[in-house]
């Protein structure tokens, strides 16, 4: 058990260091530049790809991991037999692996809308689908 959480806590240690270095390179506006340029200011549209990139990254990770826990429940819960200790572990890792998933996509709304409040998206009321632009 140390092991596993030795090695899960090295991952999100290097996942902490990688993140950051994959998320800020965002396309600039000049052709052929990589990531953003000195004296350049933030933008909106920028902010928003970021949180889109992290968020992105973190719920198709959650998932991933929501999918092979549920999927060892299953495994699990086939393999116990008539041991009605195994088959309850499976039952609750099982309720674990759903309730997660519930909590990742709960998490994944929360992220866009405030993703969509920072760059005033959110209140927008009309929008011309052609161009793409928001009448207030």
């Amino acid at each position: 058990m140390k092991k596993i959480l030795r090695t899960v806590s090295s991952l999100f240690i290097f996942l902490a260091y990688v993140l950051p270095a994959m998320v800020v390179n965002v396309p600039s506006s000049r052709a052929g530049s990589q990531g953003l340029l000195p004296g350049n200011p933030i933008t909106l549209d920028v902010l928003d790809y970021v949180i889109f990139r992290v968020s992105t990254f973190f719920i198709t990770v959650s998932a991933l991991l929501t999918v092979i826990f549920i999927i060892w429940s299953g495994v699990t819960y086939m393999y116990a037999g008539d041991d009605a200790t195994k088959v309850t572990a499976a039952q609750a890792r099982l309720r674990s692996g759903i309730i997660g998933a519930a909590i990742i996509f709960g998490v994944g709304v929360i992220i866009q809308t405030i993703a969509s409040v920072i760059t005033l998206d959110f209140f927008c009321t009309v929008r011309i689908p052609i161009i793409g632009t928001c009448i207030y």
